[in-house]
């Protein structure tokens, strides 16, 4: 499947009207057949079993954090990569039926994530009304328009979605949180090439907990000035204190010194999973020093094969 080819299908969590639609709209305007699976594992179940050939997914909260659901996913099951990553402002709004005032408003509806992050500005602007928990933002507002609720807390794209209208926008109590969401395509799909703003992502199961095991995996990538951004323990689903790392380092395998310091994960973890190099959605360039450079890399092996040849 080249770069400028559609998939033919793409899945995508649902339900229609949230975030992560956005997400996949802004991934691939154009998309024509997409599916809103009922949850992450569908979404990924979906992917590993060839009913949709790519899966949109959350992945990183600016105030959350990582999405257990989603890392517990690529942890466990059919190998799959992220081939690419947009991030998406989270902005909630207020949406209700047709001719509905803030003074007609008594029972509000909305997930719990988004709920604690608009708690402040409904205490403030909605004072009384009954806050009723949902399974996604997206539902909440499907239930309005089915006259459920009277209101709901979710992506203005649900209003355009279930035919209703944004009473108030911008209801976030925190502005400027992100979420950053992930396509995912099936293990057997090689890396897209290096842009020299890159990301490679990769969960590493730690051969023994024992003293020093965390930081002999760290130096892996600080010898080879490889910057790691994100690094999260998580359950293995194997015992009390059995844990594995999720990590994420700046740079392509396609790069020397990223490609060695996987091997040294392989060669000293019970398991390395790769979960794909991919550009970086911001586009942010970050310094390498000549010494970490493919150059040096080069000259270094040039060198041990002259030494090899002498043996």
């Amino acid at each position: 499947m080249s770069e400028q080819q559609a998939p033919r299908r793409i899945g995508y969590l649902g339900p229609a009207g949230t975030f992560t639609q956005q997400a996949l709209r802004r991934l691939y305007p154009d998309a024509e057949e997409t599916w809103a699976a009922p949850g992450v594992e569908a979404a990924l179940d979906g992917l590993r079993s060839g009913e949709v050939d790519r899966a949109v997914v959350p992945f990183e909260n600016s105030i959350e954090g990582g999405v257990s659901s989603t890392l517990d996913q690529l942890i466990h099951g059919l190998p799959l990569v992220i081939t690419r990553e947009t991030h998406i402002a989270v902005e909630f709004a207020l949406v209700v039926r047709e001719g509905t005032t803030r003074e007609d408003i008594r029972r509000v509806s909305t997930h719990p994530v988004a709920m604690a992050q608009t708690r402040e500005w409904v205490a403030r602007n909605l004072p009384g009304v009954e806050l009723i928990p949902e399974s996604s933002t997206a539902r909440a507002a499907a239930l309005v328009g089915a006259e459920v609720y009277d209101a709901a807390i979710s992506a203005a794209l649900a209003a355009e979605v279930h035919g209703l209208v944004v009473l108030e926008d911008g209801i976030a109590d925190h502005r400027g949180a992100v979420t950053r969401f992930v396509e995912l395509a099936r293990g057997d799909v090689p890396p897209p090439p290096p842009t020299g703003a890159d990301t490679t992502t990769m969960v590493a199961f730690i051969r023994d907990n024992r003293p020093g095991a965390l930081l002999e995996l760290l130096e892996q990538f600080a010898v080879r000035d490889i910057d790691l951004f994100r690094l999260e323990s998580r359950p293995t689903g194997q015992g009390i204190g059995k844990y594995c790392f999720t990590i994420e380092a700046v740079g392509h395998i396609a790069e020397p010194r990223l490609a060695e310091a996987l091997v040294g994960l392989k060669r000293t973890c019970a398991q390395v999973r790769f979960l794909g190099s991919y550009p970086r959605a911001d586009g942010v360039v970050q310094p390498v020093a000549d010494e970490a450079g493919p150059t040096a890399y080069r000259e270094a092996q040039d060198w041990v094969t002259r030494l090899q040849g002498r043996a």
